[in-house]
């Protein structure tokens, strides 16, 4: 079946009987038209199939209204809920986003993203603190305006959004102290991202400000299997831990289910957990954790807001959000 040919603002204006100006000012929120051309536009427009090239548009501004999200471990439900609050951002600043999977470590990351930047994507956000350093300043080199999620990079220009993971992890110290733990455990991925890392240091430092020994252990991708595996180590210890504070929920529900069907251990009373990020999951009976909720749609629209303002910011220009404590039943005393 032959495709459609593309409608042409020209033709509009000739099946509406005025200007070809006329039409695009019939577009083009804000600008003067009277009620009767609009009428005349719009109808012609239906009745052709028109639709407006804001691609084409956008570039003789020198703007595209792309705007790239790179994204690694799209598939967790942290993430995966980053995407949507970020992506109903933008469609709702009349952006287009593009995705970008960051999760294989050959070029074809790279290769990605000088294609996107080929179709002169206007910015990208970074939502991930894995990608390396070299993709910021890809997008930095050519222009693009740029938001950095949960990283710790130094370059000057992007806008830079974290959370305060550190003195987070030092609240979770303080909850099991109050519940009676004082063999305290952290249970980390090997992803070693800025934000895993901080939470990790964070625990560790405010336990020992108080005495308290903490083992840690690390373990493969930050999903559920590591949880279990995490478990399988630190539960098999001559003295095990009576608390153990998950970097992320997803290793946390690895981690509880480990504990309760393998080891048959009741929680809290033998074993206080705690995560971080408020999935969904969380919630659930079967888990009820305590956790910290990241706040995904204030960080979606701090950055939307961000990449739309045309006013020159400082070149220093960086949030930092306190996650709130949710309290379920997974540490006694909540």
């Amino acid at each position: 079946m032959p495709q459609k040919p593309f409608v042409s603002a020209q033709e509009v204006a000739e099946r509406a009987g005025v200007s070809r100006s006329a039409v695009s000012r019939t577009f083009t929120p804000g600008a003067s038209v009277s009620p009767e051309t609009r009428r005349r536009v719009v109808e012609a427009a239906e009745a052709l199939g028109y639709h407006v090239n804001h691609l084409a548009r956008g570039l003789m501004r020198n703007e595209s209204g792309i705007v790239c999200l790179i994204v690694s471990e799209m598939s967790t439900p942290y993430r995966a809920n980053l995407i949507r609050a970020m992506t109903q951002q933008l469609q709702n600043a009349g952006k287009v986003a593009m995705l970008i999977n960051t999760d294989r470590s050959d070029g074809s990351v790279d290769l990605a993203l000088r294609q996107a930047i080929r179709y002169r994507a206007d910015a990208s956000i970074i939502l991930s603190g894995m990608p390396d350093r070299s993709i910021t300043q890809l997008c930095l080199k050519n222009g693009q305006r740029l938001v950095l999620i949960n990283r710790d990079d130094d370059q000057q220009g992007p806008l830079r959004i974290n959370l305060d993971d550190a003195e987070a992890a030092g609240r979770v110290v303080t909850a099991f102290v109050r519940a009676g733990c004082r063999r305290l455990a952290f249970a980390n991925s090997q992803a070693g991202t800025p934000s895993l890392m901080a939470r990790e240091h964070g625990f560790v430092g405010a336990a020992k400000a108080m005495g308290l020994p903490v083992l840690v252990e690390r373990h493969g991708p930050t999903n559920y299997e590591s949880g279990r595996v995490l478990a399988q180590r630190l539960l098999t210890l001559g003295e095990r831990p009576d608390a153990v504070f998950c970097a992320t929920d997803l290793l946390a529900c690895g981690f509880m289910d480990a504990a309760r069907h393998q080891f048959r251990l009741s929680i809290p009373d033998q074993l206080c957990v705690a995560g971080f990020d408020d999935i969904e999951q969380a919630a659930w009976s079967s888990y009820d954790l305590t956790t910290f909720a990241q706040p995904v749609d204030r960080i979606a629209r701090e950055a939307v807001a961000w990449l739309v303002n045309e006013r020159e910011e400082p070149a220093d220009h960086s949030v930092r959000f306190r996650p709130d404590l949710v309290w379920r039943s997974s540490v006694r005393g909540g």
